[in-house]
């Protein structure tokens, strides 16, 4: 067992292929994606996307890490520092749900899990780039909603947590088992919902409902 997946060359067309794999990977996914047209969409040759990636793995993980800081950061964007914990938490939820109920999110957790033993640095690169971001901005959020007397929060590492494992029940491990293969705004809105409301019963502060 490899204690750290190959080292990346980078070189003038290393963001041409990321791009072109992006496009394909999103649209086929990682079974559907074929070398072949991953070199012709980003314009290399498969010998320069070789030098790059030898492995289609490592490209799609490469992929995955740059779309989990850009999902992070959209979210992170979309966070109202100063907003009510029930507008901003389900702002949140939905883009967390969206990311993970995704054919691409799905595709990148199980990747992370099929190769965690032959190249473990996959699965950190993947948390620091995505979960890890996302965690310190709504601990830096629920700091100051507790300072504004909106929250009551004594570990803030684990109601972070906690609250994006709300986001998961019950859809997210039908997807990832195979029970369901798609998810309905309808059902996107029930977990949403509950998920806000179960973190708010334990760590919410009696205030109006925002309109």
């Amino acid at each position: 067992m490899n204690d750290q997946s190959p080292a990346i060359r980078k070189g003038r067309k290393f963001d041409q292929v990321l791009e072109g794999a992006r496009s394909v990977f999103l649209v086929d996914g990682f079974e559907g994606a074929s070398v072949d047209q991953i070199a012709k969409v980003a314009g290399v040759s498969k010998a320069t996307l070789y030098s790059y990636f030898p492995d289609k793995r490592l490209l799609f993980m490469e992929v995955a890490a740059g779309e989990c800081r850009r999902q992070s950061h959209a979210a992170v964007d979309m966070i109202n520092s100063c907003g009510h914990p029930r507008v901003v938490l389900e702002e949140a939820a939905r883009h967390l749900l969206g990311f993970l109920t995704s054919t691409f999110g799905l595709q990148m957790f199980r990747i992370c899990v099929a190769e965690s033993e032959r190249f473990p640095d996959l699965g950190r690169q993947f948390y620091a780039s995505g979960p890890m971001v996302m965690k310190a901005e709504l601990i830096q959020y629920f700091e100051g909603a507790e300072a504004r007397g909106e929250l009551i929060i004594d570990d803030m590492q684990l109601a972070a947590d906690q609250f994006g494992e709300l986001c998961k029940a019950d859809l997210w491990p039908r997807l990832i088992f195979g029970v369901m293969d798609r998810v309905t705004p309808t059902e996107i809105d029930r977990i949403v919902k509950g998920a806000v409301e179960m973190f708010m019963a334990r760590y919410g502060v009696a205030t109006p409902r925002p309109d």
